[in-house]
Formats: C-alpha cells, structure tokens, sequence
C-alpha cells in the first residue's frame, strides 16, 4: 500500500502536469482565435439568405392580404390578437430601451451585463406573443399560421439587420 510520502508525491506531480497543461490550452486557444480573427472577413450585409427571407415575407404578406386580413377579418381571436400586440410592444420598448438609450446615449455595449432582467424578459414576452398571435390567427389560416407568422418574423429581422 502507498504510504503519505508517495500519496503526496503522486498528487504533486498530478497537479504539475494539469497546471502545465492548461497553460498550454489556453495559450493555444488563444493564438488560434487571433489567427481566426485575423483571417475573418466581415460578413456582407446582404446575402442571399436575408433576401430571401425579405422576398418570401413580402411575397407571403402580398398573398394571405395579410394587413387586408388583420383589419378585416371577423374570425380572428381579438381578445388573444390584443395580448399578442401588448406582448410585442413590451418586447420592442425593451428592444429599443437597450438599443437607443443603453448603447446609444449611455455607451454601454454589454447591457446584459448591466441589466440581466431584460434578456429573459424579453425572450418570455416575445414567446407568449407567439402564442397569443397563433391562437388569434389560427381560425384564419388553420395550420398554416406558425408558418406565416414564422415567415413575416424572419422577414422583419433581416430588414432589421440590414438596418443595423
């Protein structure tokens, strides 16, 4: 059996040979994400994957008479479709509250950092807005309502990103 003279020898030499190695990991994380970030080129702005989002949003918005059919439409859930609209106007000040005033005004970059609330927040009140806009859609388009919804959503955030 191993007597504490060897028992401490074995776990110096354990905690050695981890020290020496996580010296050697993070060093060499750290030169092969400079050299990645040398070699990265920025993504262009426009590509094909946001224009297609934009033209399918479009395209989508020109054929269900989206706008024609929200204003219109006696079959929509307006006590759920109302939810959904308070929902996303919660999300949007939050957005515009980080984007315009925090990074803005104030110059913090990092406000999850700043105000951790509002990241969980947010994505909590954007998802019940999903829902409520699903259910209040829903004798509209039957099943094919997440798949608009989901459509216009993705067309909005590439016009957005093209904005940004």
């Amino acid at each position: 059996m191993l007597n504490d003279s060897d028992l401490a020898t074995l776990r110096n030499r354990f905690k050695k040979d981890a020290e020496f190695l996580m010296q050697t990991t993070t060093s060499s994380d750290g030169d092969e994400k400079s050299q990645e970030e040398k070699d990265a080129k920025p993504l262009p702005r426009i590509n094909k994957h946001s224009v297609f989002w934009i033209v399918a949003s479009i395209g989508l918005t020109y054929y269900v008479e989206f706008f024609q059919n929200l204003k219109d439409n006696d079959d929509i859930k307006r006590w759920w479709f109302n939810i959904g609209l308070l929902l996303l106007g919660i999300c949007l000040s939050l957005a515009m509250f980080c984007i315009v005033y925090l990074e803005w005004f104030k110059g913090i970059k990092h406000y999850d950092h700043e105000y951790p609330a509002i990241p969980p927040i947010t994505t909590a009140a954007f998802i019940a807005a999903s829902c409520s806009f699903n259910i209040a859609l829903w004798p509209v388009w039957s099943f094919f309502t997440p798949l608009i919804l989901f459509t216009q959503f993705m067309g909005v955030i590439m016009v957005i990103s093209l904005l940004g």
